[in-house]
């Protein structure tokens, strides 16, 4: 079944924790600028897990998502080692396409030793390290356009309850 963050609390990001490996960072130990957008897709993955639907099933109906635009402003430096939270929720929707906003941020205090789990939250914490939007476009399997409240209305459904209020 779905999660309706917005029925509950007001807990439209969904954040998803994560431990830079050492294969993600460079000679500097800072984490690799192209990294931050595999872990903006980790985010949108597990947002769309987290309401109860995932990508495999979107694509064996013949819906598919390419990424037609993707911004990206990089604030701090992640490192080796660093736990982050990577936060996802619903920008914009359209019936053609969808916008993402993800903001990865480094997690103050806790253990070293575990990471939280993932979960709706109201905002964003931690120490802001990238920030950005990625927005995808509906496609059948042909990869032409489709609307989706026609090709598939539970999906366009469950995702107008989280359409931004504002």
């Amino acid at each position: 079944m779905y999660h309706d963050a917005r029925e509950e609390d007001q807990s439209v990001w969904f954040g998803y924790p994560l431990r830079v490996r050492y294969q993600e960072t460079d000679r500097m130990n800072v984490v690799f600028h192209g990294n931050y957008v595999t872990w903006f897709e980790v985010g949108r993955t597990e947002w769309i897990r987290a309401l109860g639907m995932n990508y495999r099933d979107l694509e064996a109906r013949g819906l598919l998502l390419p990424v037609v635009d993707l911004q990206v402003r990089f604030k701090r430096p992640a490192y080796y080692d660093d736990r982050v939270m990577v936060y996802t929720r619903l920008m914009q929707l359209s019936p053609l396409r969808l916008t993402f906003e993800s903001q990865v941020c480094r997690i103050e205090g806790g253990t070293d030793t575990g990471l939280p789990e993932a979960g709706w939250v109201s905002k964003p914490s931690g120490k802001l390290l990238v920030e950005g939007t990625t927005t995808l476009a509906w496609l059948n399997a042909d990869w032409r356009p489709i609307r989706l409240e026609r090709e598939a209305e539970d999906v366009w459904s469950l995702l107008e309850r989280m359409r931004p209020t504002s």
